[in-house]
């Protein structure tokens, strides 16, 4: 569904990724985890856009994506819920959502039922259907991060890149977002979950890559990689990495 093969991407003359490959199947859930500044979020920038790659290709359905524009990646059906939770703060609840279906008004994606599924939103993401009047700027941080991920599925994309979805968050709110991941995948949803929460990331996903200074160093099912010493060493000490 998704590949990426011998990626690479700089920031001006430093390299960040030096040739990384993963594989996304359909339907399923993939975690990549690593420290601080291994390279997580660049990977997730190179493949939806953000960013130029350098090197390697971005395939999704089979279809070479690498290097296009993020709006027309996004109308491939490639849904990117960035890191830093950007909401339109000025807009209601309501609307960052219909504004995540954009390309299925503009035909640009197929069209689907786009009011039931502005429901199943609502309904996934409670605290926002109390709130789905309210402009998203007055919204709390965690409420602010279900609304871009909420925005994401709105797409209705054929995978969902989910960059630190429980960065900043209280522990009761990182416990919700992983309730509605998990939900998400019951649904059939295909993601790639990049998390600093190593050990609840194993937890929901079905395969696992590890990436260090650029480059993966260990991957393998999700299951296996929690009992891999290294890794258990590395990331899942104290529960999550610092």
């Amino acid at each position: 569904m998704l590949s990426i093969q011998n990626l690479e991407a700089a920031y001006g003359k430093v390299q960040v990724l030096h040739g990384i490959s993963l594989e996304v199947p359909k339907g399923s859930l993939v975690t990549l985890i690593g420290s601080n500044g291994a390279g997580k979020t660049t990977t997730m920038r190179a493949i939806s856009g953000m960013i130029k790659p350098r090197g390697g290709t971005v395939t999704l359905d089979g279809k070479d994506i690498t290097g296009l524009d993020s709006h027309r990646i996004a109308r491939s059906g490639l849904a990117h819920s960035p890191e830093g939770r950007r909401v339109f703060a000025t807009m209601s609840v309501t609307d960052n959502l219909l504004l995540g279906a954009f390309p299925r008004f503009t035909r640009a994606r197929p069209k689907g039922d786009v009011q039931r599924d502005l429901e199943r939103a609502m309904e996934l993401f409670p605290r926002l259907k109390e709130r789905r009047e309210q402009l998203a700027g007055t919204l709390s941080g965690g409420e602010q991060q279900m609304l871009a991920m909420a925005r994401a599925v709105m797409l209705n994309p054929d995978v969902v890149l989910l960059d630190e979805p429980s960065m900043g968050l209280a522990p009761i709110l990182v416990e919700e977002v992983f309730r509605i991941i998990t939900r998400l995948k019951a649904e059939g949803v295909t993601m790639l979950l990049v998390e600093q929460f190593a050990a609840a990331a194993l937890n929901v996903a079905d395969y696992g890559y590890v990436l260090e200074n650029g480059r993966i160093s260990v991957h393998g099912p999700a299951e296996s990689l929690k009992h891999d010493p290294k890794v258990v060493a590395a990331y899942l000490g104290g529960g999550h990495a610092h």
